[in-house]
């Protein structure tokens, strides 16, 4: 017998009849003698659609109250989860975040998971009965109801699996594995049958949708293989795992496009110790998480100025202007000029380590197909560039095609 978790998105529980199907896959399991733990998003749609909801009462919901709204989605689709086992005549209970024993720290739409008392799971467990956690929320010591931010439901799997030591987590998702890049946007994409934890990472913060960067890092840090699979087939998946030797022979494992990101530039800023602090310090208390920066050369005679680009996802460039918006008398910053209208195009490989001219390779294959890059991002392991979103799609085929065939 086993201890399984089970995480479900929100394609996979996207109407009743893919719900008969999760219960059935769930009923096999138990079947067999398993113990299972279940964990479901909001249905397709349901979580945007809440949003849009708010958003047509005023542009910028007070968060707690999202929270409040946002949490619902999850609970219709623990309810009718258990109740499709019923219908199979397996016992089954379905518990939000905080009856799951799931407590946050207070941060609003983007909260951190403190600790899982997973009591009244092992409880029900013992029981007999399937237990189905909402995803994608908790509850603060104080009571108030959290949400964990887009794909909370993965770091609900996975911390579960490592509060209660399961023997198995696996996310089942609408794609049989993790690829070489988005299928959807490169047809020769690659299943790849295993991946580290930092490759993971890197490919999940940069725009891949399998997985959300937040639960592989929780994986990583306690242990916690995983396996990605669909919930459609029966197909294997690809095992998230530690990095091993034979891993660094590849020196790309994927491509990833991220559509999701805005550029703010900073014109004229006074070029002086301390001012990037206080404008990125004041980006930081508001909870706007910032990914490239580039600052340019001083210009300007007497009081040297300079320019600030930073890139932040577009959910939060109304968040960030406002922020700036405080700052830019007090600072002095001469204007503010955004722009929606990019990509992010990575590429990662723990090979990266032990190869060289890997940048060189990736910016020749740009320039050869006429696309510019603005900013640029390196690591260990991984190098990001910005270029214009409506050359996106061809540029992450070229680029999987130069490197992955």
């Amino acid at each position: 017998m086993a201890l399984i978790v089970q995480k479900y998105g929100g394609t996979s529980v996207g109407n009743p009849e893919r719900i008969k199907n999760v219960a059935a896959r769930v009923a096999q399991y138990r079947s067999r003698g398993d113990q299972v733990v279940v964990v479901v998003s909001a249905m397709s749609g349901v979580t945007d659609h809440l949003i849009k909801l708010a958003r047509e009462i005023m542009p910028l919901p007070n968060e707690r109250e999202m929270d409040v709204l946002l949490a619902t989605g999850e609970l219709q689709t623990i309810a009718l989860t258990a109740i499709a086992l019923h219908a199979l005549n397996v016992p089954a209970v379905s518990l939000t975040g905080a009856q799951a024993g799931i407590v946050t720290d207070g941060v609003h739409t983007k909260a951190k998971i403190h600790n899982i008392t997973p009591r009244k799971v092992h409880e029900l467990l013992n029981q007999g009965n399937v237990v189905i956690v909402a995803g994608f929320q908790g509850e603060t010591p104080e009571g108030q109801v959290t949400t964990l931010g887009r794909g909370g439901s993965d770091l609900t799997a996975i911390a579960l699996a490592a509060a209660l030591k399961a023997d198995l987590c696996q996310i089942y998702t609408d794609v049989d594995g993790v690829y070489t890049a988005d299928p959807r946007l490169v047809p020769q994409a690659k299943k790849l049958a295993e991946i580290s934890y930092d490759e993971m990472l890197e490919l999940a913060s940069l725009g891949a949708k399998v997985m959300q960067s937040r639960s592989v890092e929780f994986a990583k840090k306690f242990g916690v293989v995983f396996e990605v699979r669909s919930s459609l087939n029966d197909n294997p998946g690809t095992l998230v795992k530690e990095e091993t030797k034979s891993m660094e022979e590849v020196v790309v494992r994927g491509v990833a496009l991220d559509k999701n990101q805005a550029k703010i530039t900073l014109v004229g800023v006074p070029d002086k110790p301390g001012v990037a602090a206080r404008i990125f310090k004041a980006l930081g208390d508001s909870t706007v998480n910032v990914d490239m920066i580039v600052q340019n050369i001083s210009h300007g005679a007497g009081s040297p100025q300079t320019d600030i680009s930073f890139t932040t996802e577009k959910a939060d460039l109304l968040k960030a202007c406002k922020v700036i918006e405080k700052l830019r008398q007090e600072i002095g910053i001469r204007d503010v000029i955004t722009d929606e209208k990019i990509g992010k195009l990575s590429i990662v490989g723990v090979g990266m380590k032990s190869h060289t001219g890997v940048a060189g390779k990736m910016f020749s294959v740009l320039a050869r197909d006429g696309i510019n890059i603005g900013m640029i991002s390196t690591s260990e392991i991984k190098i990001s560039v910005t270029i214009d979103l409506a050359r996106g799609e061809a540029a992450t085929r070229a680029v999987h095609e130069a490197f992955i065939g």
